[in-house]
């Protein structure tokens, strides 16, 4: 069966949860909700999949256990055992995100959601973003406004900032990006079938590393089923990333 390009997408979205074990997975948005319950389902089954409101539920919607906020405050944000799957509307070289104003922060053309928890997010544990359209709009120089911390600014701020900052991995509809470069600037892990490094550069404003790069994995015949008939046969993916 061939997958379309918004099953492989979900697939690398599953890759990053790979060996994260018995943490709360905190997917925003459908694609990260998808990979992460397939990740569950498939290769990672301790992970602690959450409502959003106070309950840890199974992948299909069995509740499993209580998490008040004021606990994920105390016991799981602070101490590196959470990975959240974000959206951006602007990621530089450098892991830097903005969900808050595009233009200046004085008068921006755009307001948006404002830094929300993305700070304390890429400060505290593991973070990775979503993005569905990869483009010169949302990977730019610099950020109009930082909300997610990069590596650059982390490392300004010193240890404290550093200790369990983990910028770990962007994920688009063209491939799968991360830091682990020498100077932390962003460099491609691999490219989805049929886009080319020509395509991706051309929708990236700074220049990305591609010497390491290679094809995203194409998903299993048993989670293709699992993607097609179970966690989203109405296809809401490919309206999210048209083929």
């Amino acid at each position: 069966m061939s997958a379309t390009r918004a099953e492989i997408a979900v697939v690398a979205v599953a890759e990053l949860f790979r060996g994260d074990g018995e943490i709360v997975a905190s997917p925003m948005g459908l694609i990260p909700q998808l990979g992460a319950k397939l990740a569950r389902a498939t290769f990672e089954p301790d992970l602690l999949m959450s409502d959003g409101e106070a309950h840890l539920m199974t992948t299909d919607g069995v509740v499993e256990g209580w998490q008040p906020f004021r606990k994920m405050l105390d016991t799981i944000v602070p101490h590196g055992r959470r990975h959240v799957v974000m959206g951006a509307n602007q990621i530089d070289r450098y892991g830097n995100q903005n969900i808050s104003a595009i233009g200046d922060h004085a008068r921006p053309k755009k307001q948006l959601l404002g830094v929300r928890g993305a700070p304390g997010n890429t400060i505290n544990h593991r973070t990775s973003y979503w993005v569905p359209r990869h483009s010169t709009r949302v990977f730019v120089d610099s950020v109009d406004v930082v909300s997610g911390v990069g590596y650059d600014n982390a490392a300004k701020a010193g240890p404290s900032a550093e200790k369990y900052h983990d910028v770990h991995r962007v994920v688009t509809n063209l491939g799968v990006f991360d830091f682990a470069s020498p100077d932390h600037a962003m460099r491609a892990v691999s490219l989805h079938p049929g886009v080319t490094r020509e395509e991706v550069a051309a929708a990236t404003t700074f220049e990305i590393g591609f010497s390491d790069a290679i094809t995203s994995r194409e998903p299993t015949e048993e989670e293709l089923r699992l993607l097609r008939d179970v966690l989203d046969p109405k296809s809401l993916r490919d309206k999210e990333v048209p083929g």
